[in-house]
Order: C-alpha cells, then structure tokens, then sequence
C-alpha cells in the first residue's frame, strides 16, 4: 500500500526560506521617547541630624524602581503614560518602636531632546508610607509625555536616505547613511527622552556620586 507523501519536511523548508528573508539589518525606529533615570539621581538617602553623613545617622534610604512607560504614537501626538515605584527602608532604632511614617520625596521629570537639550522640566513628589512595625516602604506616581508628531519625525529626504534600498553595485553600497553628519543631526534633533529622579540638593548629590 503506497501512503501519502509526507509534507512536513517541504513545510518546514518553506518556512525557513520565509525566515530567512526577513532582513536582520532592518531597524524599526519608534516616535515614542525613551526612559530612563539617569545616574546618581535614581537614590535619595536621608540623614537625622540632616548635615550628618554617618552611617549609624542613616534615616531611611529610596530608590526609583519598576519604571514603565505606555506609548500612544498617533497621528497627530505622540503621548507616553510613565510609572515608577519607590521603596525605602528605615532604619529601626535600638529597641524602639516603629511607628506608621510618610514622608514626600522631591522627584523631577525632564523631557531631553538629542541627548543634551533640555526642552521641559517638572518638579513633582512622591509619597512613601512606612506601615507600623515595617522597615519598608513604598510609594507610586506618573508623569505624562506629549510630543507633536512632526517634531519626532525625520525631514523625508533623510527617511529617504535611510531606507533607501541599496544593491551592492551601487557606488556608496557600504556607506552608512548615519555617517553622514546631516543625517545624525536630523536623527538627534527628532530624538526625545523622558528623564526622571529625585530632585537632590548639592550634598546628597555629592553623597550619591561618592557612594
């Protein structure tokens, strides 16, 4: 009895060659601002008394976490929806109770474009709850982002440049388009990024930076 051809073997070859000519050069570049804390902002510790910078003086140390960012890139703006955490932990005094403790820390959040510009900054805070009897505690907040579309968008003669197919008979085959300085400058000038962390004074900078 002559059975049926077996077809997996030509399926699994089709879907190789599908997979294989997918381009992995090909770069998607998204409108949405990047985020992130940048360094030496992301902790905030504080001090009792405050101009003390022992460790046995330490009241409760913070830190940024669990950031997030929820990006709606649409026609017309380009909206970002940001969420951070912060947990602290206090110190316990020596045989002493701990009682429930809020405290509001400063925090900024910046919007940068290319790298070095800085286009807004807002100053917010966040409240941190310490529970009764607990060494820990947490805290929540958001910022939101809006960008015109237009000022995240490339001029079209340099999206041209980029995605212009090349084939290797082509003069400049293996030239980067980014190296081109017109074209970095165009990239940067529609590049965004939402900074955030505590707003430190110039001793607890020092302090984070030294650590």
């Amino acid at each position: 009895m002559i059975g049926r051809p077996d077809v997996r073997p030509a399926l699994l070859l089709l879907l190789a060659l599908a997979a294989c000519q997918q381009n992995p050069l090909k770069v998607t570049r998204s409108p949405c601002p990047a985020v992130a804390i940048p360094n030496h902002v992301g902790q905030l510790t504080r001090f009792n008394p405050p101009e003390s910078r022992d460790a046995d003086a330490i009241d409760f140390v913070a830190q940024i976490v669990n950031v997030s960012a929820t990006c709606t890139p649409a026609e017309a703006i380009v909206a970002s929806e940001i969420r951070y955490e912060v947990t602290a932990v206090r110190r316990a005094p020596a045989g002493g109770a701990l009682p429930a403790r809020e405290v509001d820390l400063p925090l900024f959040v910046s919007l940068v474009q290319g790298g070095n510009v800085l286009v807004a900054k807002q100053l917010t805070a966040v409240r941190v709850s310490f529970p009764e009897g607990s060494i820990r505690g947490r805290g929540s907040g958001g910022a939101r982002s809006e960008l015109a579309r237009a000022v995240v968008t490339p001029p079209p003669d340099v999206v041209a440049r980029l995605t212009r197919e090349r084939k290797p008979t082509d003069p400049d085959a293996l030239i980067d388009p980014m190296s081109d300085p017109v074209v970095r400058a165009a990239i940067r000038a529609t590049s965004f990024e939402v900074l955030l962390g505590f707003q430190l004074d110039d001793a607890s900078l020092a302090y984070n930076v030294a650590r």
